[in-house]
């Protein structure tokens, strides 16, 4: 497994890898915005190139841009936002230089036109396939997969938990500490392989969507919490 992560309070440069999509360019402009550095990745450059440009002109602060590879290359943190179809070929195109780095992965494996029936691949999920595709100097967490793009495109605040999955503490709470910086609360969900519950939680929820007439409905959870001691 990759070295230590970076400490949440301290989030270095962040790759968004599929940064021109809906949920990609999501992210980036709340991140964009809470003042973290961020790199905008696609598979073509001239679109990471003008999403980049869109977020600069917002909110005064310098986007960097590139090819997914380029992006993943500069980043610190890597975020993985492009649909199932594309997931296995983006990391393969960007396995080397994710070596030793933290990969927050919001892929959930969705396989048109089914998709309100959950389909997890043959490995459990598709964070545990990143997993294995990259190796295990590479540490996979998987999050943000119940929490409406369109919804975090706004500055609305959104009545949603990110739960957040991963096989390190520390790595976990890098994810955490990206989804409070995107107004929401993260909340440890425990090892990568309960990515499956969440992942699979996303047809249920494009069911009650369609069912319910419910515009991008999202989770919570309730009791009160206590904040984690060990991160």
């Amino acid at each position: 497994m990759s070295s230590v992560p970076p400490p949440a309070a301290s989030l270095p440069s962040i790759a968004i890898l599929g940064g021109t999509g809906k949920l990609g360019a999501a992210l980036a402009r709340r991140w964009v915005k809470a003042g973290l550095e961020v790199i905008i990745g696609s598979r073509d450059a001239a679109r990471a190139a003008d999403t980049a440009a869109a977020l600069s002109g917002e909110f005064g602060r310098a986007v960097g841009h590139g090819t997914n590879a380029e992006a993943a290359a500069r980043g610190a943190i890597l975020v993985v936002t492009v649909p199932y179809a594309a997931h296995e070929a983006t990391l393969a195109d960007i396995r080397t230089v994710a070596q030793g780095k933290i990969l927050i992965d919001t892929t959930v494996p969705l396989v048109p036109p089914k998709v309100m029936r959950v389909q997890l691949p043959r490995e459990g999920s598709a964070a545990v396939r990143a997993q294995e595709l990259l190796g295990t100097q590479v540490n996979v967490v998987a999050a943000f997969h119940s929490v409406a793009a369109h919804k975090l495109a706004t500055d609305a605040d959104i009545d949603c938990d990110v739960l957040v999955f991963g096989d390190q503490k520390v790595a976990r709470a890098v994810g955490v500490e990206l989804a409070r910086r995107a107004g929401l609360r993260g909340l440890h969900g425990g090892a990568l392989a309960n990515a499956a519950a969440a992942e699979a939680l996303t047809s249920v929820l494009i069911f009650i969507n369609r069912t319910y007439a419910v515009d991008g409905a999202g989770i919570r959870i309730t009791g009160a919490l206590t904040e984690p001691k060990d991160g």
